[in-house]
């Protein structure tokens, strides 16, 4: 077993607890933040790929000299593969996403501890806990084990949004509680019926049920725990009719917090995705399920950016749109369109992250973010506008960084699958992603500016252009190299299908 795989989980959440203890001691939560902070984006590039049964409890089937010496009947059944204990699996897809992750928690921590007077304790808790959870919910071949997991990184996000301390912020993390005391429990409930019929919650051994035909995969109960699993991915996700509670929750947020939650968010979707394709691809009208709501989500999710004011509601809503891109991998099902669907995904994290640490700055120096108060910001740091403006026509899919890439992938996949109005749909939003965008840099950058408009900060801290300068050229580098991302991403994919 690879000792490395745990730790990924462990270490966040050792120094969770222990910024936690430390949390009125400024200077030792900051080194610890860092250090660990460092350490996170590093364990996955150093870790061994294969599996992790916590406790040693690798199925039989792993263990020959231990199946040689048991009856028959036991080593030839289906008892042999069983998985007794609950396993992490590591490969390059996994890797991927863990890095990607650790880079974005860098930078939004490094961002946190130069904009903030004072280091909050309790933020760096939340936030490495959430890194944890979410390092969990991707690794594990368990599903209870997964939803547990699920569970800490919500409430790590309403408690991210409570110490946020921004207007109506404990509002919008009651309504997220509120929401959430419905879809965790269904969640729940659908694992439950799983279990029930199953006999397991290892989502190996689920599959290999299904595929064998040891349970009946079209039963009543079967296809109501589809319902209500289905129903919780879409709370967890973000996706209609949830959609306006997650963009309030990014909005609430304070800027750096909210890139490294779209980065929960999206992981958590795909995570989940992986999980509900593998289990219910089945379905005959799973595709069309996941299509539908993947269009919904990016319609309402630009509609609705278009008319805000408040450039953090609006890159919320922007955030929530793209999950519909990474839906439509799930949902058209080819090989080329997952692959391109996690492509996005990854790219989403990496994209949204420099648009939420940029526009934080903007925030950081007026502290305002209404589009209709600011103006003429460009010449405070034209360098920095100049950067978040390549950001946002990263997110429009503007060639040749990461974004195109990836939407041009989605939109051939689409096209291969015989479905041109899909293609269309994807092209359209991309476009009005694009003005949307412009028309809020315009806003807050070129228009002439207000005369009741004062800099309640003279310049940008250092980090968090260091941060958005290291975001975008890994846009750039992910725009013209695609297959530094996509490689272990079809590796994997083709597995999956």
């Amino acid at each position: 077993m690879n000792e490395f795989i745990p730790l990924m989980v462990i270490i966040p959440i050792v120094c969770a607890l222990l910024l936690n203890l430390l949390h009125k001691k400024d200077n030792s939560t900051k080194i610890i933040a860092i250090i660990v902070a460092i350490i996170v984006p590093i364990i996955p590039l150093i870790a061994n790929y294969g599996l992790h049964y916590f406790g040693g409890h690798a199925p039989l089937i792993a263990n020959s000299t231990l199946l040689s010496s048991l009856p028959a009947e036991i080593a030839n059944s289906t008892l042999a593969s069983f998985h007794p204990a609950i396993t992490y699996s590591f490969e390059a897809f996994q890797k991927l996403f863990i890095f990607i992750l650790g880079i974005v928690a860098f930078f939004a921590i490094f961002t946190s501890l130069s904009e903030t007077k004072r280091t909050s304790g309790p933020l760096m808790f939340l936030m490495f806990m959430g890194i944890a959870a979410v390092t969990a919910i991707l690794l594990t071949d368990d599903i209870f084990h997964m939803y547990v997991f699920f569970e800490i990184a919500a409430l790590a996000q309403t408690g991210i949004i409570l110490t946020s301390n921004t207007e109506d912020n404990y509002e919008t993390a009651l309504k997220y509680l509120i929401v959430g005391s419905i879809g965790g429990p269904l969640l729940l409930l659908g694992i439950g019926f799983v279990l029930g019929v199953f006999g397991s919650v290892n989502i190996t051994d689920i599959v290999y049920s299904i595929s064998n035909g040891i349970v009946d995969p079209l039963s009543p109960t079967v296809l109501l725990a589809f319902g209500l699993i289905f129903f919780g991915w879409l709370y967890a996700s973000g996706l209609p009719p949830f959609h306006t509670i997650k963009s309030s929750i990014y909005s609430k947020a304070l800027p750096h917090s909210a890139a490294l939650l779209q980065g929960f968010t999206v992981i958590t979707f795909i995570a989940i995705g992986i999980v509900i394709f593998r289990i219910f691809s089945y379905l005959p009208y799973f595709k069309t399920l996941i299509i539908i709501f993947s269009l919904l989500a990016m319609i309402l999710g630009i509609t609705m950016a278009i008319m805000q004011t408040d450039f953090r509601r609006m890159l919320g809503f922007l955030a929530v749109g793209e999950l519909g891109y990474i839906g439509l991998g799930f949902g058209l099902g080819t090989h080329l369109s997952i692959t391109a669907g996690l492509f996005q995904a990854a790219n989403e994290i990496i994209i949204t992250a420099l648009l939420f640490i940029g526009f934080g700055t903007v925030m950081y120096l007026t502290n305002t973010s209404n589009t209709n108060k600011l103006g003429g910001l460009l010449s405070v740091n034209p360098k920095l506008a100049i950067m978040v403006l390549i950001g946002g026509f990263a997110m429009a899919g503007v060639p040749p960084l990461n974004g195109f890439q990836s939407k041009l992938m989605i939109i051939q996949a689409s096209l291969d699958s015989g479905f041109p109005e899909i293609s269309i749909i994807a092209i359209l939003v991309s476009i009005a992603t694009f003005m949307t965008f412009v028309k809020a840099f315009h806003s807050v950058y070129l228009k002439p500016k207000p005369k009741d408009l004062k800099l309640v900060n003279s310049s940008v801290p250092k980090p968090a252009i260091i941060s958005i300068a290291i975001l975008l050229l890994i846009c750039i580098i992910l725009g013209i190299f695609p297959q530094i991302a996509t490689d272990p991403i079809s590796q994997f994919v083709g597995g999956l299908i």
